[in-house]
């Protein structure tokens, strides 16, 4: 696929760009470019090939699961102005 003048100056009128007459032919060779690039890796044969999520091999180091802190939620919902069954009750405000 290769676009000509008419075509990126469509396409910068589109995007709402200002583009001289030798910023126009500039614009077009590097998006031939561009597109003779993404061709070039279309014709590459894949097939086998398992999709990758990132380039590198990354393994995430996980620190163990445990818990931390003591459980001081009786005592933080005691000085709560209203709790019920475990939950803190406050004023309705959106109607």
């Amino acid at each position: 696929m290769s676009l000509n003048l008419e075509e990126v100056t469509r396409i910068a009128r589109l995007a709402r760009i200002e583009l001289s007459s030798t910023e126009a032919d500039a614009t077009r060779e590097q998006l031939n470019g561009i597109f003779g690039f993404i061709e070039q890796l279309q014709s590459v044969d894949t097939k086998g090939i398992a999709p990758m999520s990132h380039a590198v091999d990354v393994v995430q180091r996980l620190r163990e699961d445990k818990v931390s802190e003591a459980d001081r939620r009786a005592a933080f919902q005691a000085v709560a102005p209203d709790v019920e069954a475990g939950l803190y009750l406050v004023p309705k405000v959106v109607e």
